[in-house]
């Protein structure tokens, strides 16, 4: 069997039909060459790190040096762009914007073809339906699909069903033709009511096999974890590339003959690679190239445009607030960590920072509780920390209440955590609370269950909302006094952001 260059795309994809193709002619030397520039995991339209990196008017410089070299250029982004994102919870001419500024700059950037992350189906299903519907690039999907009457059916784009593989054909200078297949899959992580899974390895065995003797390479697009991207590579050793997502550090293996890439997230680097094809002995060969996207980098005019705007858009929202957004809270130090697989799992510098500035903010509490799934930026914050580095780390905001409740209920609170570890109901709380052999000690003394103890916690943990801890209401029985609500903004009470900007300002 002759090595395929489709590309396999991870997440729900409608067969498209390939005709065998055509014989080299005269005309032609039988030798193309691809390049795709590759994104993933990408959440801020503008640059981070005090504008040093990534931004993604840098990334439609890249995109059009790219096709300057060679017109057979195209774009593609792994997965997680809708969310999560400081813009999901501002508002833009009475809506939620809910990703509406990333579709639009990647539309701008050149974005050719896209697949579906975990993070997508964060937002509710009219808003993911109408990205979509915004969006001019292809969309891609091999088993995930939306959820409808009981039955999984493709996505759709202003009527028309996403396919669940896809063919793309390039042609060079001297008439080289090529065919390109495509597969995507996506981890079946978010269950969102609207969304529905099929087996990854299944689909893409599936689609492969309908591609590859009928295209002149088979290429992978996945947003999963890089083991199962490995694995994929090891079950079907015939793919030319698996373009990956869902981590968000650079990652790159050969596996076989099969490479795998990842780039770091929000744009901060890129992967250029290169496929050369030779028609005439069916061989593929790949060079993947990272790419960094810093300072050196001009921005596009227009993609730079739509950015300005959205941050205009977005600095107006958030100095209504009482925010600046620009202004810089904490100039040096190590890097926070804010990444999922950590704060869902373990402490991390940075939600030890959270955890004190909470104390700092609630003097009189006995101890402070934050659950992980508050913390949403998912990635490194580098020094300087601005504003906007713990508005769009902490999206949702929200205030502190300070509950007073019985021991009893403060056990059952911190039991719901140990069940959580992986999720956003794994808590973070003070350093005074600790476990020794399934027991419950503040400040090494015994949590007494008909005590009652003040408790500092987000107001979200107080509707219940989080997982296993659905009886944290006010209605609890152990709860002995309704909390108040803070909402004077000279009181650092009032949001958790501003109680974190506080603390950063006081400590530098």
């Amino acid at each position: 069997m002759k090595r395929s260059l489709c590309v396999v795309l991870v997440t729900s994809l409608l067969l498209v039909s390939c005709s065998t193709p055509k014989q080299t002619g005269s005309a032609d030397n039988g030798k193309i060459d691809i390049t795709i520039v590759q994104i993933n995991d990408v959440y801020e339209i503008a640059p981070l790190d005090g504008g040093k990196a990534g931004g993604m008017a840098r990334v439609a410089t890249v995109k059009k040096e790219q096709q300057s070299k060679n017109a057979n250029t195209i774009m593609v982004i792994a997965g997680d762009f809708l969310s999560p994102s400081v813009y999901n919870s501002l508002k833009f001419e009475g809506n939620r914007i809910r990703g509406k500024q990333m579709v639009e700059a990647m539309n701008t950037a050149g974005v050719d073809m896209a697949v579906f992350g975990n993070h997508e189906f964060d937002i509710p299903e009219a808003d993911v339906q109408s990205r979509i519907n915004e969006s001019v690039f292809q969309w891609v999907s091999s088993n995930t699909f939306n959820k409808k009457n009981n039955q999984m059916v493709p996505f759709v784009k202003n009527g028309v069903p996403f396919p669940e593989s896809y063919i793309k054909t390039f042609t060079d200078a001297d008439g080289t033709t090529a065919r390109i297949g495509f597969i995507a899959v996506t981890l079946p992580f978010n269950k969102a009511a609207y969304v529905g899974y099929t087996d990854v390895f299944t689909a893409a065995q599936k689609y492969y096999d309908q591609l590859k003797d009928s295209c002149d390479a088979v290429i992978a697009i996945t947003h999963q974890a890089m083991e199962d991207d490995i694995k994929l590579a090891r079950q079907i050793p015939g793919l030319a590339l698996i373009i990956g997502g869902h981590e968000h550090e650079r990652h790159y293996a050969k596996i076989g003959n099969v490479y795998i890439t990842k780039a770091d997230a929000n744009a901060k680097s890129a992967y250029i690679i290169d496929l050369k094809l030779n028609k005439k002995n069916n061989n593929v060969k790949v060079k993947a190239d990272i790419f960094e996207i810093n300072e050196k980098i001009a921005f596009e005019p227009a993609t730079d445009a739509v950015v300005k705007k959205w941050t205009n858009i977005a600095n107006s929202s958030y100095s209504s607030l009482g925010f600046d957004a620009a202004k810089i809270c904490m100039q040096a130090g190590e890097p926070l960590d804010g990444r999922e697989a950590y704060i869902r799992t373990q402490q991390t510098n940075f939600t030890k920072l959270i955890v004190k500035a909470m104390e700092k903010a609630s003097p009189a509490s006995d101890a402070v509780i934050i659950n992980s799934g508050s913390i949403r930026v998912d990635d490194i914050l580098q020094m300087p920390v601005t504003q906007y580095d713990v508005i769009r780390s902490l999206p949702f905001g929200g205030s502190i209440m300070e509950v007073d409740m019985k021991g009893s209920l403060l056990i059952k609170i911190l039991q719901a955590s140990k069940k959580n570890v992986g999720s956003g109901g794994f808590l973070q709380y003070s350093e005074a609370l600790t476990n020794n052999n399934n027991s419950w000690y503040l400040k090494n003394i015994p949590v007494d269950a008909n005590k009652v103890y003040k408790i500092a916690v987000t107001d979200f943990l107080m509707t219940g909302g989080e997982a296993n801890l659905d009886f944290l209401t006010d209605k609890n029985p152990d709860v002995v006094k309704t909390p108040a609500v803070f909402t004077d903004i000279n009181d650092s009470r009032s949001d958790i952001r501003r109680t974190i900007i506080r603390y950063m300002e006081a400590n530098q």
